[in-house]
């Protein structure tokens, strides 16, 4: 099996975003040209799954009061991965950052729904990958 490389689920992640995939109650606010804007939950659940270590979370500030939360990732080492910090526009701060325990996914109330299709399409994605990495390095000479 040809492994993956971080950039080939980065890449997977960026292109499985749509409306379907965001915050529910922000879905109006979501555009092409901003595909990471409330991506940020179901993205770190999908890491979560992809990479382990642990879900993070900070506060996002406008104007010195928190308007939302944002999510990310943080690896075994103490390296933090966020794909989807890019979705805040100047005004939006995020401040601190605190480890939240996973739920079990039988127990996700909220973006379940956002999380799952996430998931699909990008295992999906990268299982194709692999299968086309797989026949390609089978047509090589040994």
């Amino acid at each position: 099996m040809t492994p993956l490389l971080l950039a080939d689920i980065e890449r997977a992640v960026r292109s499985s975003w749509c409306a379907e995939t965001c915050t529910p109650e922000f879905r109006s606010r979501w555009t092409e040209d901003n595909p990471a804007r409330d991506q940020c939950g179901v993205t770190a659940m999908v890491l979560n799954d992809l990479l382990g270590g642990e879900l993070v979370r900070g506060e996002v500030h406008v104007d010195s009061q928190r308007v939302d939360y944002h999510w990310w990732n943080r690896l075994g080492t103490g390296t933090e991965i966020d794909l989807t910090r890019e979705q805040f526009e100047p005004h939006e701060v995020v401040t601190g950052g605190i480890v939240v325990p996973r739920p079990p996914v039988t127990e996700l109330r909220r973006l379940r729904e956002e999380y799952e299709l996430l998931r699909d399409r990008v295992v999906e994605k990268l299982q194709r990958q692999q299968a086309t990495a797989a026949a390609h390095a089978s047509r090589q000479p040994a």
